[in-house]
């Protein structure tokens, strides 16, 4: 997998607490341009807007609802899929998750976990790519937040968290009322109004559990 140097993230973003999640900071950019233009000068930013330097509500909402509800996640070992800057991972750190497996397919994004989950002192986070073609060994509970952003990405994503919860694993997905999401085959658990990722306004934001 490609490295990006943590020095990258902390040279272009600033620290943040995200409003709905006050307990954990996260290195976000306050200007999307200027960063996307600087990851292109790093090289290999290509098409991918640079998710990961914000706190977006489906994450918000499942950071919080593991914060509530820390039983979701003690002593257990968790998947944060798309984990983009770490927030849900780090809360589930924060909660008494045993370890945290943090999967995001851009390199950048990693980068920011690795950043973001030293910021907030969090030890028991590891990173990797891509993993919806494979089984992740030794996961007990997935975590997926703003993971059906669109139509082609939602019919990767699903197959995936069907698989993972016939193997008996739990799955929890927060999303903003998406419309590629199935809500039909989920069970709401939380709902929480989070704050517009950009512009004002709040964002009523669902934790869903898949049954």
């Amino acid at each position: 997998m490609r490295t990006v140097p943590s020095g990258f993230v902390r040279a272009h973003t600033q620290v943040r607490r995200p409003s709905s999640v006050p307990e954990v900071r996260l290195h976000v950019a306050d200007d999307v341009v200027a960063l996307w233009e600087a990851m292109e000068d790093e090289g290999g930013a290509g098409e991918a807007p640079p998710f990961w330097a914000a706190a977006w509500p489906g994450g918000q909402a499942l950071a919080r609802f593991v914060l509530d509800h820390p039983e979701v996640v003690a002593g257990r070992a968790v998947l944060d899929l798309g984990s983009g800057s770490g927030l849900v991972a780090i809360a589930a750190c924060l909660a008494g998750a045993r370890s945290v497996l943090a999967s995001d397919v851009d390199p950048f994004s990693r980068a920011a976990v690795g950043v973001n989950a030293g910021l907030n002192g969090v030890d028991r986070v590891s990173v990797t790519g891509d993993v919806l073609d494979r089984d992740p060994a030794g996961v007990d509970v997935v975590l997926a937040g703003d993971v059906c952003y669109d139509r082609e990405m939602t019919e990767r994503v699903l197959p995936f968290l069907e698989r993972t919860r016939a193997r008996g694993r739990e799955v929890f997905v927060g999303d903003p009322g998406r419309p590629y999401l199935p809500r039909e085959r989920l069970t709401a658990v939380a709902a929480y109004d989070i704050p517009e990722t950009e512009g004002p306004g709040l964002r009523r934001t669902t934790v869903w559990r898949l049954p």
